[in-house]
Order: structure tokens, then C-alpha cells, then sequence
């Protein structure tokens, strides 16, 4: 499938080639990490060395870092009622934004009666008026806010929001899934106490993820007891080889952070600038800030499963927004809490670069569109479409 253009980089990523390396060298070593021996050592000092990769890219202390199977048990493993800081009063609340992703929107173990949501923008951005109207009444809560949203982009308030929860007395956590290593995020700076992260948003295998804490934070109660691994926060024999991929993917994308960054912002540019030749044009987001590589559009009509079909048919690897739903193309929640309606919350298409994306890739995707556009808009003809 050499020939195919792959524009889906926010429902995962390639295995980048450090990542592969660095897996297929642990594989070899047979040592359980919490043996005393020396391939038990060995294997620990493999785990240790990729929690001070990631600590280091987040700004946070190693003893920190808690490694799980995903970033969705990462999530599961921060809405922890109780957590607190050492002076503060434990959470009783859960507050999150209309646009987070599905394993946030379960609500981890707060009970349904306990959470509410917070209001965005139309541009996707959350209402900072909003939270501070929820966090005014009832008692301390925990918050929690995606740094990127994976569908449009749109980059949130985070330190803003910091502020204003913990001046309310409460705690936030960040969902940094998509935004890490496609932009700079320091947990420290944004005043983040809970930060989620994803080994295959970045190039590493799929199956890890991690939980990171800022310091002075307690009352993160495991889902997994037994063997009490991971400092006691979540038992069962490390995945080595996976942890070990992350840290190596994390290394990797911190590395090219900066020059992707700017080559991708290009290369999405000009994807838009070839989109909009589309009379009745779409980008949901495009008046905030956004994550680099990421385009999410519509035009009326639109019905985004055949559009996401056509792409395929025509060689090019897209989605209609989180890949998280076993395949099913459902409206877009995250396009619902923006004001859209159903007829453009369900038409919506995600396109999404990397750092191997091309020139070449760009315009596969554009020529692909313009065949696709005349077939795929309901009742269109040549007064619809501008210049194709």
C-alpha cells in the first residue's frame, strides 16, 4: 500500500523508525522489571530511562510519570474522585468541556450525578465565562480540558483555565493527547496537575500511554491493584518493549518538534487554500488557533461517510473525525457542542498531516477532492463549484 496517501495522523501515527529500533532491542532481554536480578535491572533501567524521556518533554518529575495500556485508561486513571492537593480539600465535581474526547465524556469513576459540562465557543474554544459560572456553585472540583481537541484542532485556554480553577479551588486535568509533540507543552508553565499522554499520537507502538502528576498531588486511586507497580498507582508487569518505544518516539518527536511544526503549518495552508476553492467551504475552526496539521470541513451537503469512502476509493486515507467509534460515522458530538446543526455535525471530514507528509500528498488530496466534490454534493452542478 506503498502508493497510498495517509492523511488520518490524528487517529494514529506511523511507527516512527527510533521507536522500532529501540522495541526490537528490548525484545531481546527477558528480564521482568521487578526482578532483582540483572536482566530484571536491565529491563527496569529500559522502563526508567523512557519515563525520564517523558517527564522531560512535559516538564514534570520522573516519579510522576505512570505508564498504562492507552491513553483512554490514562484518562480513566485521572478522573479519580478524591484527588487533591496536600493542602486542598479532596474533588467531589467533575466538570469537562462539551468537546472531549469519548473516554473523558465517561467521566473515569465520577458517577453521572457528579459530573456537568462546560460550554464552548463556536470556534470550539471553551467558554472561560462558562467555567467560572460552573466552578461558582457546589463544592471543589476537578476539571478537565484537552489541550488540542483531535476533530478541528482548535487549541484550548489551558493556562487561562488553570487559573481559574485552582482559584476556585479545584484541579485540573489536560488531555494533551493530540497536542503533544505536535506543539510545546510544559505542565508546569500551563499549571496543569493531571496531564494524559499516547505513545501512538507520536510515533510509538499502540497499547501505551501515560498519566503525569504535578508534585504535591494525591488521592489518584488505581483501577488496577495487585503486584503494585508503577509506585502503586496501576499493577501489572510493565509492557517493556512498548514503554520502551515511547521513549524513544518521544525523543525522536521533541527532536524535529520545531522544523515539523512549521513544514506541516505550510503544508496545511496550502491543503486549505486548495479546499476553499469549493464554493460553500467549511473549516470548522479556522478563526482560533489550532494544532498545525489539522483540517476539519464540510460543505453543505456533504455526507461525510461516502466522502471518507470516496477519499479511500481514490487512494487516500482520511476520517470524519475521532477514530475511537469501531468504525462508525455518527455526528460529530464535538461539532454539536460548537451550535452546528445535525446536517453539518455529520458531513464533517478530518484531514490530518505528519512529519512525512508531501508536497506530493497535498495535491493527491486536492485532485482527489475535486473529482469527488462534483459527485459526492447532493444536487450540484456547475453553479456549485468554483474553478473545477
Amino acid at each position: 500500500m506503498t502508493d497510498r496517501v495517509y492523511l488520518d495522523w490524528n487517529a494514529t501515527t506511523p511507527l516512527r523508525p527510533e521507536a522500532r529500533s529501540a522495541m526490537a532491542a528490548a525484545w531481546d532481554f527477558a528480564g521482568n522489571p521487578s526482578s532483582v536480578h540483572a536482566e530484571g535491572r536491565h529491563a527496569r533501567r529500559l522502563i526508567e530511562d523512557a519515563r525520564a524521556a517523558v517527564a522531560t518533554a512535559v516538564g514534570g518529575p520522573s516519579r510522576n510519570v505512570v505508564f498504562t495500556s492507552s491513553g483512554t485508561e490514562a484518562n480513566a486513571l485521572a478522573l479519580s474522585p478524591g484527588v487533591h492537593k496536600a493542602a486542598g480539600q479532596p474533588v467531589q465535581r467533575l466538570l469537562i468541556s462539551t468537546i472531549e474526547h469519548a473516554s473523558v465524556l465517561a467521566g473515569g469513576r465520577f458517577t453521572p450525578d457528579a459530573m456537568s459540562k462546560i460550554p464552548v465557543t463556536p470556534s470550539g474554544v471553551v467558554d472561560l465565562t462558562g467555567l467560572r459560572a460552573s466552578l461558582a456553585t457546589g463544592g471543589p472540583a476537578l476539571v478537565s480540558i484537552m489541550a488540542a481537541n483531535n476533530e478541528t484542532g482548535a487549541l484550548q485556554p489551558i493556562r487561562e483555565a488553570a487559573e481559574i480553577v485552582h482559584e476556585a479551588g479545584g484541579l485540573l486535568h489536560v488531555d494533551a493527547i493530540q497536542a503533544f509533540g505536535k506543539i510545546s507543552f510544559n505542565i508546569n508553565e500551563l499549571m496543569a496537575d493531571l496531564v494524559t499522554l499516547s505513545a501512538h499520537k507520536i510515533g510509538g507502538p499502540k497499547g501505551v500511554g501515560a498519566l503525569v502528576l504535578a508534585d504535591g498531588l494525591s488521592g489518584v486511586e488505581p483501577l488496577l491493584r495487585g503486584g503494585g507497580q508503577e509506585r502503586g498507582r496501576r499493577a501489572g508487569t510493565e509492557n517493556v518493549a512498548g514503554i520502551v518505544g515511547f521513549g524513544a518516539a518521544v525523543s525522536a518527536a521533541m527532536t524535529g518538534l520545531g522544523t515539523d511544526r512549521e513544514r506541516v503549518y505550510s503544508l496545511r495552508n496550502r491543503l486549505e487554500t486548495g479546499l476553499r476553492q469549493t464554493a460553500g467551504m467549511i473549516i470548522f475552526s479556522a478563526d482560533a488557533q489550532r494544532l498545525p496539521n489539522t483540517t476539519l470541513f464540510t460543505i453543505p451537503g456533504l455526507r461525510a461517510e461516502t466522502a471518507v469512502i470516496g477519499f479511500d476509493l481514490e487512494g487516500i486515507a482520511v476520517s470524519s473525525g475521532s477514530a475511537c467509534s469501531s468504525g462508525k460515522v455518527q455526528p460529530s458530538h464535538v461539532l454539536e457542542g460548537m451550535g452546528f446543526g445535525p446536517n453539518l455535525a455529520q458531513g464533517a471530514v478530518r484531514l490530518s498531516l505528519g512529519w512525512s507528509t508531501t508536497e506530493a500528498d497535498i495535491e493527491s488530496c486536492l485532485q482527489a477532492w475535486r473529482k469527488l466534490a462534483r459527485t459526492l454534493i447532493k444536487g450540484s452542478d456547475e453553479t456549485q463549484l468554483e474553478r473545477f
